[in-house]
């Protein structure tokens, strides 16, 4: 997690690899503040954010919890989603990590499968 150092948005917390950002917050006030200094800050600097590639997912425990709120660049609402990779990684909104654990176990074993036929060929 990296806290920002530019003026405009001192608290931002984002998490950042390459031209992908994660905003982060507590709360949906929070994230759209967040989101409203990114792009406040991006602009001073002479970039521009794209306002239909960005999707939010709202973390939590309960079950329905950020169902009906809303987060825009300017007046475009972005698209809300259940889960998103970040390097390599399933998020899910429910903290869950079981269907992460399927999805390597079954990488795991295709790869196994796949040495296990090339170390077993004649041609060794």
């Amino acid at each position: 997690m990296h806290k920002s150092p530019c003026t405009s948005c001192p608290h931002l917390q984002a998490l950042g690899f390459a031209d992908d950002v994660n905003i982060l917050g507590e709360s949906i006030q929070t994230v759209q503040r967040n989101t409203a200094a990114l792009v406040a800050t991006c602009k001073e600097t002479g970039l521009v954010v794209n306002a239909e590639k960005p999707k939010y997912m709202f973390m939590s425990q309960e079950q329905n919890a950020g169902q009906n709120h809303n987060i825009k660049i300017g007046n475009k609402s972005l698209e809300r989603v259940e889960e998103f990779k970040y390097l390599g990684t399933t998020l899910t909104g429910q903290y869950s990590i079981h269907e992460q654990i399927k999805s390597r176990l079954k990488s795991g074993n295709a790869c196994y499968h796949l040495v296990q036929c090339f170390m077993s060929s004649i041609f060794l």
